[in-house]
């Protein structure tokens, strides 16, 4: 300490020394390199900190352990200057407070920007159908809202709404004006389509697709420069809107975990202890990810579970209450904002009337083998052609292959009233338990007979239950094939905001419904079947359809991402009553392992390797026999491994190694080049950031000044130049393995620990280097796939 004193005062008065009375540059030298043993004013990076030491490049990962020893010893140090002044205790009590404020603003941002996403959608929706007179920022619905001349069978239609061809011909009525409403839907949809396909190219091209396979990806601790930046979030924000009011089938749910994370990076600058440690960062992402499922599906419990199911990498006991906390301010910021005008958080909220019986467990389950293969048949379809848009011109021209998937869907949609209206309505209307009040198609029955309450009792299936059948069958097909292609546009051009999650929740809705509506009409037919006696009785309220059109969407969403409790909480919340519980687990779980039986991957996995990111997934099991050895570089045909030696080496024999070793990372430092002994480990940029600081700040370094890692300089003669001390930057501790060490407890070892790097030594001399790219490679040769398709350091 004494010694750290007197070094810092003597280079200070040499400092106002060098500024009061100038020094010729030869006394000058002579000053920095006096004692010959141990120059007096070198630069040390570990006792005077050089700006851009500790930080990484883009496309790379960032060193964990590193991280978190950084934050601790931040944290002892305010600890003990607490101690010692009022002031320094209160800078230690707003650095434990910061977390939670930080929370706090992403929450509210969060909810704020999804309030006006969700009604700026709704609006652009609606105006494809036609136009409000009072007002054209009134969507349907608020516009019909004060009409005292809307009727209980046309609630919909009222004299302040008028569609386009009432507009243009003065009547909504005959063959033309369909034609004139069927026109302007296609202009509308593809209007809408190629601004948000332009707005992404031309100004964030990372504002494309859901995000989360990019998010996960980050959350494992890669570096992706500008994908949480300001400008990603405002155009993402901007053409997520667009995006769903296209009519294309994708959906805002997925994305809006993307724009929560932007909120919360941007917010992270805010705070010095997240903007300058990247592990902290990513706890706050993580609590982001909660927060965009919390405003997505107005479930804040299911937000934390699905950042700590799907996403997360790190979640330590302080992130989950601090998750569970911003997506709580983010769903009151919501349901303050009130974007559906119905008090809810969510569009399709529904309420059941009628309990389930065990009997149904076997329809329940038939929905999740259903949901299985389609996740397992989509991720396929989708994988392949995504490979198909990169390897052909397919690709190569992204607006007019997104106006071409709008046109086509626009033009398809609009004659099925199931498939023009959006997601989010499709599913409320499948969702729905028909009551004396609804005029809906899917309630068309016969010989109507009041049940319990506001519901009715299983009846006939009516001529407009028929239809409407029929409808939803053909718009099954219809999502089923168009989602493939619509999810698949954001690989590889980079152009188009989109989201998975709804539009596989309306496949399982739709597939859940007609099985609903047929067991409904199985039981009031077969009453008397064994299968139904007891419980099933002529007049009673048994089968409710909507209940099988929840469990078929949880029942595909689970086999598409193979989520399971954070799905089974998002769904329960559509109607809070925890009977049903049961159903949806029977389903998901079943979805999960009929999926599971084809490939273990979900979609956002699939995505991971179709973009080549290193991202080692936690769930994948190491099975195979290999040892550290087998997976090391440099191997038996390659040249030695490039290593720095501790004393010897010249700032320009450093700069031609690192040169010549353009794609390494970092670099062993050994004691020589012939005992290989390792001392530690130091990253190649940390290197050229010290070396270009000390050129600068550092008198008399030059290509001929020797590099030392010691703890003290070597003595050299009085002529030559100072030396550059860089043990400052030096890891002392670097992780190392035996060369026999098993590859799945190496496996084990990078997943726990996020490391990037592990050196492999035998009897403490040092045999090579595995890196996160070697092991994804080793497991892609295991697994039959090209190894070459990890892309990324």
């Amino acid at each position: 300490m004494v010694y750290l004193v007197l070094n810092h005062t003597l280079s200070l008065t040499l400092s106002l020394f060098s500024v009061l009375l100038p020094v010729p540059p030869s006394q000058e030298l002579t000053m920095t390199g006096m004692n010959g043993n141990g120059p007096g004013n070198l630069v040390d990076p570990l006792e005077d900190p050089v700006p851009g030491l500790g930080t990484y490049e883009d496309f790379n990962t960032i060193d964990w352990v590193r991280e978190k020893s950084k934050d601790r010893d931040r944290h002892r140090e305010i600890t003990n200057k607490s101690r010692q002044s009022t002031v320094a205790l209160l800078h230690s009590v707003s650095d434990a407070f910061s977390g939670w404020l930080l929370m706090l603003l992403v929450g509210l941002m969060s909810g704020a920007l999804a309030g006006g996403i969700d009604i700026a959608a709704h609006w652009l929706t609606d105006m494809k159908d036609g136009v409000c007179l009072i007002g054209f920022w009134f969507n349907h619905e608020h516009c019909c809202w004060t009409s005292n001349e809307t009727t209980f069978q046309e609630r919909d239609r009222c004299p302040q709404w008028q569609s386009w061809a009432e507009l243009i011909t003065g009547t909504s009525e005959g063959a033309f004006a369909y034609i004139v409403n069927y026109v302007m839907y296609i202009f509308w949809a593809l209007l809408f389509s190629f601004l948000a396909v332009i707005l992404v190219r031309a100004f964030a091209p990372y504002a494309c697709g859901s995000g989360i396979p990019e998010i996960k990806t980050i959350l494992s601790g890669f570096i992706i420069r500008g994908y949480l930046g300001k400008w990603t979030l405002i155009i993402k924000t901007i053409t997520l809107v667009l995006a769903v009011s296209s009519g294309l089938s994708l959906g805002k749910e997925g994305p809006l975990v993307h724009v929560a994370c932007c909120c919360a990076n941007i917010l992270c600058h805010l705070f010095t202890k997240y903007r300058k440690n990247e592990a902290k960062r990513r706890e706050v992402l993580s609590a982001a990810a909660a927060v965009g499922v919390s405003v997505a599906f107005g479930a804040p419990i299911g937000g934390v579970l699905f950042s700590l199911e799907e996403v997360s990498y790190y979640f330590p006991l302080k992130t989950l209450w601090r998750s569970f906390f911003a997506a709580l301010v983010a769903a009151f910021t919501l349901r303050s904002i009130n974007p559906f005008g119905n008090s809810r958080l969510v569009l399709f909220y529904v309420e059941f009337h009628a309990p389930w019986h065990l009997v149904e467990l076997g329809p329940f389950i038939l929905l999740g083998i259903f949901g299985g293969l389609w996740g397992a048949l989509f991720i396929r379809a989708n994988i392949a052609w995504c490979r198909r848009r990169k390897s052909t011109r397919l690709g190569h021209y992204p607006v007019i292959e997104v106006l071409v998937v709008a046109a086509l869907t626009a033009v398809i949609a609009y004659p099925n009233s199931y498939t023009r209206m959006s997601g989010a309505e499709l599913i409320s209307e499948l969702f729905n338990d028909c009551s004396l009040l609804d005029s809906s198609q899917l309630c068309g029955y016969k010989q109507v007979k009041t049940g319990v309450g506001n519901s009715l009792a299983d009846r006939p299936a009516g001529p407009g239950l028929y239809t409407a059948l029929w409808q939803l069958a053909l718009a099954l097909i219809f999502k089923m094939m168009i989602t493939v292609i619509t999810f698949g546009m954001k690989v590889g051009a980079d152009e188009f905001p989109s989201g998975l999650f709804i539009p596989s929740m309306a496949v399982g809705a739709i597939a859940g419904r007609l099985l609903g509506v047929g067991m409904e009409q199985l039981a009031y037919y077969n009453h008397d079947w064994f299968i139904f006696k007891g419980w099933c009785s002529p007049g009673a309220d048994c089968i409710t359809p909507g209940l099988y059109a929840m469990v078929g969407a949880a029942a595909c969403l689970g086999g598409v991402t193979r989520m399971t409790v954070s799905l089974v909480v998002h769904h329960v919340r559509a109607d809070w009553r925890l009977e049903y519980i049961v159903p949806l687990m029977a389903a998901t779980m079943t979805s999960k392992w009929v999926a599971d039986a084809f490939g273990r991957e979900g979609i956002y996995e699939a995505h991971i390797r179709l973009n080549g990111y290193p991202f080692l997934e936690p769930k994948e099991e190491f099975e195979h026999s290999s040892l550290a050895v087998d997976v090391m570089r440099p191997r038996r045909s390659d040249p030695a491994l490039a290593v720095l030696t501790q004393e010897g080496m010249t700032v320009g024999e450093v700069e031609v190694r690192i040169q010549k070793s353009t794609h390494y990372s970092g670099f062993p430092v050994v004691v020589s080049q012939e005992s290989q002994r390792l001392v530690g480990f130091v990253l190649r940029r940390d290197l050229l950031i010290s070396i270009d600081n000390a050129r600068k700040r550092q008198e008399g370094v030059v290509s001929a000044s020797q590099v030392v890692f010691t703890e003290h300089a070597p003595a050299q003669a009085a002529e030559a130049p100072p030396p550059l001390r860089l043990r400052g930057i030096m890891d002392l501790s670097p992780f190392t393995v035996t060369d026999h060490t098993p590859m799945d407890i190496t496996v084990d070892i990078f997943r726990k620990l996020g490391l990037r790097q592990c050196l492999v030594t035998h009897n403490g001399r040092l045999l090579g280097i595995i890196t996160k790219k070697d092991i994804l490679k080793h497991m892609a040769q295991i697994a039959n796939r090209d190894p070459d398709s990890i892309l990324f350091n």
